[in-house]
């Protein structure tokens, strides 16, 4: 008898990959109108996101820089839609 496991989605960006993980972990949301990335200000789900990164790194990247990358992919998102305002 063959068992098959769930295997995660292979990503084709790095970027796709870093927001894969915030999304994953609750850090950044959807806005559900125009589709653009939303902070959600959770000190918890950044937390999450930052472990997750480490644990299951971008092929070719350290924990280390996986981390980095996502940090700095967070920071650039804000906490409102553009064009929301």
């Amino acid at each position: 008898m063959t068992t098959t496991t769930k295997r995660r989605p292979e990503f084709q960006t790095l970027e796709g990959w870093a927001i894969g993980i915030l999304l994953s972990a609750g850090a950044i949301r959807e806005c559900d109108d125009h589709g653009y990335m939303k902070d959600r200000a959770d000190p918890h789900a950044r937390d999450e996101a930052f472990r997750k990164a480490g644990e299951e790194a971008f092929a070719g990247l350290s924990p280390d820089q996986a981390v980095a990358f996502v940090r700095d992919l967070l920071n650039s998102i804000g906490d409102t839609c553009p064009d929301c305002a």
